[in-house]
């Protein structure tokens, strides 16, 4: 069994609110073995996407984010943009509303920016962004300044301080920001486990809103010091790599799923990884990102039904050794 099977069908297009191409619709007039493998392929994504709180504020987002980085790092041609068009469709048709994206991440945020507004989705969105790579107060607002250019939006709804670059100053204009009602939460973040121990810190001086870090099956140093403090401080908990940059895909694609997956809804790797992240408490958002539409629907899928429990847990730790 693969972990991301092929399953761009017309129901499940229909399902995820996306228009039909030509190509998708002609897939009705498909052969007989491809249309045995449609018919063997999982079920559109359905149901109600479950929410975590803010800590902070009390507002309920969905725990399946996405991101942007290297997925809609792409130019201007309609071609390369279009299967994002559905990844962003596919998003918003699922109720799915957190987005995280970076000046850093090469065009990202002109192209989200572009499909967000030809989508008239802006208000249906959580957009997350940063202050990344910057030293000093005015370079950070010039480059938030030019972010909320680039996104098409006169504000944003999460400014985070990207990888502890210039924290004290950073987080100070992003305070600002958020009393001029430019941002309405702030946030710091790290990628890998040897930076928790600085977040931790910072964290601890700083006290923001929000976390963003690294986390998986093999990957869980956050559990130490970092969940337990951000729930301490009441900050929400934004996970990234929860695949390992594909790795976890690659090593598992040709395993067979555990029988316990049926028990909580899940018929792709990619959903019992996701399902494990947002499994554990601390967590209130997991931003896996794609420029795949069928990608995009497996990852939505993880945020419904059951989630993982002590022994499931447990059990996917093991298969991943």
């Amino acid at each position: 069994m693969t972990n991301r099977r092929e399953f761009i069908s017309t129901a499940t297009l229909a399902a995820a609110g996306v228009a039909l191409s030509p190509l998708a619709a002609c897939s009705q007039e498909a052969p007989p073995a491809k249309a045995a493998a449609a018919a063997a392929a999982p079920k559109p994504f359905s149901g109600t996407l479950i929410t975590r709180a803010i800590p902070s504020s009390g507002e309920k987002i969905p725990v399946i984010g996405m991101g942007t980085s290297g997925s809609f790092e792409v130019g201007a041609q309609a071609a390369e943009r279009a299967p994002l068009r559905e990844v962003l469709d596919a998003f918003v048709a699922a109720g799915g509303k957190l987005i995280d994206t970076a000046p850093t991440y090469g065009t990202a945020e002109d192209v989200l920016g572009d499909l967000i507004a030809d989508s008239n989705a802006r208000g249906k969105l959580f957009i997350a962004t940063k202050l990344s790579g910057v030293t000093g107060k005015d370079e950070g607002l010039a480059q938030f300044n030019d972010t909320l250019r680039r996104l098409r939006t006169d504000k944003v709804e999460l400014l985070q301080v990207h990888n502890l670059r210039d924290t004290a100053t950073q987080i100070a204009l992003a305070r600002e920001l958020k009393a001029q009602g430019r941002t309405k939460y702030t946030g710091l973040t790290h990628y890998r486990e040897d930076g928790q121990a600085q977040l931790a810190d910072e964290m601890r001086k700083h006290k923001p809103d929000f976390i963003q870090i690294n986390y998986s099956p093999v990957s869980r140093g956050a559990e130490k010091t970092v969940f337990p403090l951000a729930q301490e401080l009441g900050c929400a908990v934004m996970i990234n790599r929860a695949f390992e940059d594909g790795r976890l895909i690659s090593q598992l694609r040709d395993k067979p799923l555990p029988p316990w997956a049926k028990e909580v809804g899940a018929d792709s790797w990619a959903q019992l990884i996701l399902k494990f992240v947002v499994s554990h408490p601390a967590v209130t958002v997991v931003i896996p990102a794609t420029s795949k539409l069928r990608h995009q629907v497996d990852n939505l899928r993880a945020g419904t039904g059951s989630l993982l429990d002590a022994k499931q847990r447990e059990a996917l730790i093991a298969a991943m050794a």
